[in-house]
């Protein structure tokens, strides 16, 4: 057993400085259903995921809420009623009882009994489910256990922690399979930022989960107490064995030094593993346990969807978030060259070969804000990052006055992403209205080239004060038209986007909140112009989909004839740009 010494003291004490893992319990209990908060996402078994935290509003990314308020009130009124933490009772099962081996140190006494029975029937449901999820992690955690050295049977520590649910959160923000507060995780190694949280991958949170149980035991020698600290605090441990002379975990839950929601983590876990290794004994048949948890690696770029990866895989979207939890966007990392995400058993090879093949196409939707009695302008322009002149032209709104109840149109920029057939080329394909984020280094000049727009329309389009006045992360609006579509602005007057184009305001047509550049007059898919020299030329007019490839092999002629009578310097088109068919 532990007992404190001077030669003790200075491990016990990183303990006091670190943020410890806080309390985290079951995921809601059919005996608990009835809760008193208001969630956005209710999901199934139960659960309830909570968008303030979590950094995307996915449901199959959001955070779980582990504990209900009733379930832990239910608990901790059971705990009362047992009395003393010592007595008679208190018996050490042996390996042989019910013929099931432990290697951690299970004890019997009235607080132990108390979970059996919850588990058994207050919480039979709930239990069940963690059993059934136990079969996806458990062979992973015995299996980093057994080469750590550490109790194969402390697995089920994550049981207890989160119900076996990698989403999992606390009150106090402990996340993750085996709860880590944001401090202890960093602490072990975990990376933890805007883009990734590790604490919510399985194989990293518990190779960190058993380093940090590998020290509390190093310090104080006994899996109680070990068990206690990594709940409770290794200081908070440590300073109770010495103010009340104890060396064991039931002698200090004698006393009240110790919260009661701290005390039950111990018998709590006792239970959970006596049941666990012997499910039947206690009436839990028929489990079905999900198959363990198994998964190839794809080395992939910075900022791919997840949903690309699905693609990429030939996996469901679903899928590929369940094996990368811990991308917490949605996507890798921006701040990485590279990153390694998991994808399914089997899909490696083919995923490898589609990904040159993956192609991006720039899109925008549209979300709808409820505009709220002091909401301004300013304001939600900040919140949605879009400037205040696209915000205006989207509603059609011509003063900054908001009534409140109103709806506002919110552009979102979107990306799409399609694997590209044989011998096809690669090409921007836009909507009306496509979103533009700047990039450190990227000029209005820069994105004036990728766009094929002037410069001096962006300014326009985006209410600046010059070409000059940008910055990086700053959201340009970008009104380029979509192929085969054309706006009449006038009878006389209309152009289509070219360099050096002057805009026109569309005041009619499918968008009237859209600033369009149009096109001289709708024609067929070959148009042709006369120039002054009275020598014909033919036109093609390109449209949603077009590639110099597709265009070139259509007319019977080869890309490099198009490229150069067009001054192309590269095979990326534009829909609504015109090219030449013939160089007279």
């Amino acid at each position: 057993m532990f007992s404190v010494t001077p030669a003790t003291m200075p491990r016990l004490s990183r303990f006091c400085r670190a943020t410890i893992c806080c309390f985290s319990f079951a995921l809601l209990l059919s005996s608990c259903a009835q809760n008193d908060t208001a969630f956005l996402y209710p999901l199934p078994d139960g659960e309830i995921a909570s968008p303030v935290s979590s950094v995307s509003t996915d449901p199959e990314l959001l955070l779980v809420e582990a504990e209900p308020e009733q379930c832990l009130t239910e608990e901790l009124e059971a705990l009362r009623q047992t009395g003393t933490w010592l007595g008679a009772d208190m018996s050490a099962i042996h390996g042989s009882a019910h013929q099931v081996e432990y290697d951690f140190p299970i004890v019997i006494n009235k607080q132990v009994q108390a979970y059996l029975n919850i588990f058994q029937y207050r919480q039979k449901k709930t239990f069940g489910r963690w059993l059934e999820r136990s079969g996806k992690y458990v062979p992973l955690f015995q299996k980093e256990l057994r080469e750590a050295g550490l109790p194969e049977d402390l697995a089920y520590l994550a049981m207890i922690e989160s119900g076996f649910n990698q989403r999992a959160f606390s009150r106090a923000r402990a996340v993750g399979l085996w709860q880590f507060m944001k401090g202890t995780g960093k602490d072990y190694n975990l990376r933890i930022d805007r883009y990734v949280d590790e604490r919510r991958h399985a194989e990293k949170s518990t190779k960190a989960a058993i380093a940090f149980l590998s020290d509390l035991y190093a310090d104080f020698g006994d899996w109680h107490l070990a068990v206690a600290a990594y709940n409770a605090g290794g200081g908070k441990i440590g300073r109770g064995l010495k103010r009340y002379k104890v060396n064991n975990f039931w002698s200090l839950a004698e006393h009240k030094y110790l919260q009661l929601e701290t005390k039950r983590y111990v018998p709590k876990l006792i239970a959970a593993i006596i049941i666990a290794k012997n499910p039947e004994h206690y009436g839990f048949d028929n489990i079905v346990y999900e198959s363990p948890m198994a998964y190839e690696t794809l080395r992939v770029g910075p900022g791919l969807s997840l949903d690309a990866v699905a693609l990429l895989s030939g996996s469901s979207s679903k899928e590929i978030k369940g094996l990368n939890r811990e991308l917490t966007t949605g996507r890798t990392p921006l701040n990485k060259k590279h990153y390694d995400v998991q994808i399914p058993v089997g899909t490696k090879t083919i995923a490898a070969a589609n990904l040159p093949r993956l192609h991006r196409v720039a899109t925008t939707g549209y979300g709808t804000h409820v505009i709220q009695k002091g909401d301004t302008i300013s304001a939600i322009c900040r919140r949605y990052n879009i400037n205040k002149t696209t915000l205006l032209k989207i509603n059609n709104l011509r003063s900054s006055k908001l009534i409140a109840g109103k709806h506002l149109r919110i552009p979102q920029g979107k990306i799409r992403y399609r694997l590209l057939g044989e011998g096809e080329e690669a090409r921007l394909a836009s909507s009306e209205l496509i979103l533009h984020k700047i990039k450190p280094g990227e000029t209005i000049s820069k994105i004036a080239d990728k766009y094929n727009v002037p410069a001096d329309l962006i300014v326009t389009w985006n209410g600046l004060k010059s070409v000059h006045k940008i910055r990086a992360g700053q959201q340009l609006a970008l009104y380029i038209e979509e192929a085969g579509e054309s706006v009449a602005v006038s009878t006389k007057t209309s152009v289509r986007i070219q360099r050096k184009a002057k805009p026109q305001v569309a005041g009619k047509g499918k968008n009237r909140n859209t600033l369009i550049v149009l096109a001289q007059q709708k024609k067929s898919r070959s148009e042709e112009a006369v120039p002054e020299n009275g020598t014909k030329v033919s036109w093609y007019r390109v449209r949603q989909g077009d590639s110099l490839w597709s265009i070139a092999k259509k007319f019977n002629l080869s890309t490099r004839q198009l490229k150069s009578w067009n001054n192309l310097k590269s095979n990326r088109i534009h829909p609504g740009i015109k090219l030449k068919l013939n160089n007279v």
